[in-house]
């Protein structure tokens, strides 16, 4: 007699296929949205320019299209509209104005650009040899290769990394404790957000940015703006050569980019330069028990078909910190972030 196995899937209902249709054309939505970003439609309505034929006129867009993508933005609750002709943004549109701090009009648009998108397209091949699809959809090393020979989508990039890291700034200066600390450093840290919220926090503390070289000027630039700049440094270089010593090392969201042996390496380096007494510290999304919704196992999977990194669970790291001569001292929450401080073992 022939046993049979159970199957260990539920039957589909019919809210099912409505969900994995919704799942299915997601990217129909992605790319809505940022039609709606690079058009403007959040500034527009906002000023009162409301209807498709303004809007055209003002963006050199096609008037019918511009209509039929008013409309279709009415049916993803971005705006409404009573008569068909005139629209009104709703809250859900204003995330994308320009002048918002906490935009994400860059975000939208970063991500769903040749950059990012061409990659994403080869994604089951990313599952199938388990390596980034960067190279084979750009011919270059890394996206961040690709982002020094196409300074638009870089600078667009690194605007949406500032708007979705200012809070997260202001939470990390919360809980870092930098009494004492001479100089801080946010390694790989673009536009400095979370080293200048620590010098906001501490009127004491020396920072600075060290990045690649065309993504440093923009640190410095903030920081001007902030009037900073006569206690805060902005270098350009390559953190798997060298990085300039520092009292504390702040990696925010840069070891999820790469993979572990690359980990490590930032790590030395950074341990080669610390002070006596210094810290680094390494601020992550921490991957939680199988099953848990969030942004972690998402983020996951973005690192593996874009960079070749990950995210990671506490023992993970703990693992590469032990691997770089580190231990890890002290671990609190900022936000969706693990502050991690480590220093080197004896």
């Amino acid at each position: 007699m022939t046993s049979v196995r159970a199957s260990s899937t539920d039957p589909a209902e019919a809210q099912d296929y409505e969900r994995m249709m919704g799942m299915v054309t997601g990217f129909w939505v992605t790319q809505t949205v940022r039609a709606a970003a690079l058009y403007n439609f959040a500034d527009h309505l906002a000023a009162g320019t409301d209807t498709a034929e303004a809007i055209a006129e003002a963006e050199s867009t096609d008037p019918d299209a511009t209509r039929r993508l008013l409309r279709t933005c009415a049916s993803l609750g971005l705006m409404t509209s009573d008569d068909g002709r005139h629209f009104t943004g709703t809250s859900l549109l204003s995330t994308l104005q320009q002048d918002d701090p906490h935009s994400l009009r860059h975000f939208a648009i970063s991500q769903s650009a040749p950059g990012h998108w061409l990659p994403w397209g080869r994604f089951p091949e990313a599952v199938r040899t388990g390596r980034h699809q960067v190279t084979a959809a750009h011919g270059e090393a890394n996206i961040f290769d690709y982002f020094a020979q196409h300074l638009d989508e870089a600078s667009s990039f690194t605007e949406s990394m500032s708007n979705l890291s200012r809070d997260a700034a202001l939470d990390i200066a919360a809980v870092l404790d930098t009494k004492g600390v001479t100089l801080a450093l946010d390694i790989g840290g673009a536009g400095g957000d979370v080293v200048r919220a620590m010098m906001r926090a501490n009127p004491e503390l020396h920072g600075g940015v060290f990045d690649l070289p065309h993504i440093a000027p923009a640190a410095a630039e903030a920081a001007k703006a902030e009037g900073l700049d006569g206690r805060f440094t902005a270098v350009g270089g390559d953190f798997f050569e060298s990085v300039p010593p520092a009292d504390l090392y702040v990696l925010k969201y840069i070891l999820h980019d790469w993979d572990d042996a690359s980990c490590v390496r930032i790590l030395q380096n950074c341990r080669a330069h610390l002070t006596k007494g210094g810290r680094i510290t390494v601020i992550d999304l921490l991957v939680g028990e199988v099953g848990r919704p969030g942004l972690a196992p998402l983020m996951d999977m973005n690192m593996l078909d874009m960079t070749g990194g990950r995210e990671r669970q506490i023992a993970e790291f703990d693992a590469l910190f032990t691997a770089a001569g580190l231990h890890r001292v002290n671990t609190t929450s900022a936000g969706a972030f693990a502050v991690m401080e480590t220093q080197p073992t004896t």
